[in-house]
């Protein structure tokens, strides 16, 4: 008796083991089938954001990027095929602010005086010191000289655990967070204006940059921290004042006559034409969502779109 019952349990036991492994393998091709899914339809979003990107630039041959223009309007939420949606939506990544060109990119690794201004205002506006832009400069160029408000290994190795500043050209804007003491607070102020991009990549779009980020490039004129708040005291005004414009608000000249007498110093940083831009797509499969951050790069040879880099978050 004591066989028997020793038998149908150890019997019970593998059941139910197999059932279990069975059951797992299931649910990982499912998953795996549903990732591969969901994938094949972000890349079609990807080819669908290309083709309204090529368009647009050779409709407009001045290569003006604008919030007048198609590319700015959300698809979705649409039914690709039965049971999977796809939404999209496009932004303007030289709407912000490049974080690597606050250091030269000449060779020399030096700070870009008037760029680290513009961060610097950047900072303050968002009620950020403007104490980061300095030490975010020495986690980026190559030297182990501190500037005045900067740290270079010695401060990182006191940190628990202890590591090396970079010395590189930062990848994702989340390497604001290596800096001692910056924290998930200031980032959620400031993220949203800045992006990590090529350090060639100075020209901010004025047609597309927020208040704020209008706003700070003022200081790239000279005016520091006197510039004045004229765009971001009211985004909703500036929405209202770009929608009815049907082209560029502010236009160049209109901005450059802002900047006053300084405007030619800000020449470098602001523009109207934009080569980068981050495609979100949103995939929903059953009860599952899928999310893709697409980094897409629009060359000037007649506007064709590559896909850079793709990621899971934003950031």
């Amino acid at each position: 008796m004591l066989v028997a019952i020793l038998l149908v349990a150890l019997g019970t036991i593998l059941a139910a083991a197999i059932a279990y492994e069975s059951a797992m393998s299931a649910r990982r091709s499912t998953a795996t089938f549903s990732f591969d899914e969901a994938l094949l339809v972000d890349e079609g979003a990807e080819a669908l954001a290309a083709y309204g990107l090529r368009a647009i630039r050779q409709q407009d041959k001045t290569g003006t990027i604008n919030m007048a223009q198609p590319w700015v309007q959300p698809v979705g939420p649409v039914e690709v095929v039965p049971g999977v949606t796809l939404e999209a939506s496009l932004e303007d990544l030289q709407g912000r602010f490049n974080l690597n060109s606050l250091v030269l990119s000449d060779g020399t690794g030096q700070p870009d005086p008037q760029a680290v201004q513009i961060f610097q205002r950047l900072l303050q506006l968002v009620g950020v010191e403007p104490k980061w832009a300095d030490l975010l400069v020495d986690w980026i160029d190559p030297n182990n000289q501190p500037l005045p408000d900067g740290a270079e290994d010695n401060a990182y190795l006191s940190q628990d655990p202890p590591y090396l500043t970079a010395n590189l050209y930062i990848t994702s804007t989340t390497e604001l967070l290596a800096l001692p003491g910056f924290g998930a607070d200031r980032f959620r102020k400031i993220a949203p204006y800045v992006v990590a991009l090529p350090p060639t990549v100075t020209q901010v779009n004025i047609c597309t940059a927020s208040g704020v980020v209008l706003d700070a490039l003022m200081a790239a004129g000279g005016q520091g921290e006197e510039s004045r708040a004229e765009f971001s005291l009211d985004p909703q005004g500036l929405a209202k004042n770009r929608a009815s414009a049907g082209m560029c608000f502010p236009s160049l000249q209109e901005y450059q006559a802002a900047l006053g007498s300084n405007a030619s110093k800000a020449t470098k940083y602001v523009g109207t034409n934009s080569h980068y831009f981050r495609l979100s797509s949103f995939v929903t499969l059953g009860t599952t969502e899928f999310n893709l951050y697409s980094l897409l790069f629009q060359d000037d040879n007649l506007g064709m779109v590559h896909t850079v880099l793709r990621s899971y978050s934003p950031d």
